[in-house]
C-alpha cells in the first residue's frame, strides 16, 4: 500500500517547498482578489500533472476538476492509482490492490480550500503567506482550526492568471509537489468521473 500512503500524504495534509521554475514572467504580484476571481471562475478543468514525492520519486497522471467539491487524479502505470474527491469525501484507490478504497472527509484535505463553492482569499483567515519572486505569485494557506495538518502553497503564473503547481508540507516537514500542465478549462467532464460509490461498484470492491 505504499502508493496509497504516499497519495494520502499528498492530499490530506496541507508551507513552503521546492519551487519549480515556470516559463514566462509576471509584471507584478497577483492580488488575492484576482486569484480568488480566477479560482471561482475555474468551474471545470483537465490537465496532465507531475507529482514529486517526498522520497524524491516522481509520479505522473491526469487531473480532472469540477468545482465545487470534485476532483480526480488518475495516476499512470505502473502505479495506476486513483484519487477521487466527491460528495464531501476523498477516496484513494490502490491500483495494485483489490481492497476497498481508503476514504476520508474532504475537509481533512487541503483540496477543500480550493474546491469551496466560493473562494475569497482577501477575507479568509486561512492565508498565511502571499509572495512574489519576480516570476510567479505564491499563496500559502492553512486551516487555522487544524494547524497540525500543515500548509499548502499554491503557485500562480500570470497575467493571465493560471494555477501552475502546489506544494504541500506535512506536519513532519516533508514536501509533496504537484506540477500542472496547461489547464483545459473547456473540458467536458461527466459526473461519473467524481462518483466514488459508482467507482467502487465498477471495481467490485
Amino acid at each position: 500500500m505504499k502508493l496509497t500512503r504516499r497519495a494520502f500524504t499528498a492530499f490530506t495534509v496541507l508551507g513552503s517547498g521546492a519551487f519549480v521554475p515556470l516559463a514566462g514572467h509576471a509584471t507584478d504580484m497577483l492580488t488575492l482578489d484576482r486569484i480568488s476571481a480566477y479560482l471561482n471562475g475555474l468551474v471545470a478543468a483537465k490537465s496532465a500533472f507531475t507529482q514529486i514525492n517526498s522520497d524524491g520519486t516522481i509520479s505522473t497522471g491526469t487531473l480532472y476538476m469540477r468545482r465545487p467539491g470534485r476532483m480526480r487524479f488518475e495516476y499512470d502505470p505502473p502505479e495506476a492509482a486513483l484519487v477521487m474527491a466527491g460528495a464531501g469525501q476523498l477516496a484513494i484507490f490502490d491500483g495494485k490492490s483489490n481492497q476497498p478504497p481508503e476514504q476520508y472527509p474532504l475537509w481533512r484535505t487541503p483540496l477543500h480550500l480550493i474546491l469551496k463553492r466560493r473562494v475569497d482569499l482577501g477575507e479568509a483567515a486561512m492565508v498565511v503567506g502571499h509572495t512574489f519572486d519576480g516570476i510567479a505569485t505564491s499563496v500559502s494557506l492553512q486551516d487555522r482550526k487544524r494547524p497540525d495538518q500543515g500548509t499548502i502553497r499554491l503557485v500562480f503564473s500570470g497575467p493571465p492568471v493560471e494555477l501552475r503547481q502546489w506544494v504541500i508540507t506535512g506536519s513532519d516537514g516533508t514536501d509533496t509537489t504537484v506540477i500542472l500542465g496547461s489547464l483545459d478549462s473547456n473540458a467536458e467532464l461527466t459526473a461519473s468521473l467524481f462518483n466514488i460509490a459508482q467507482e467502487i461498484e465498477k471495481r467490485g470492491r
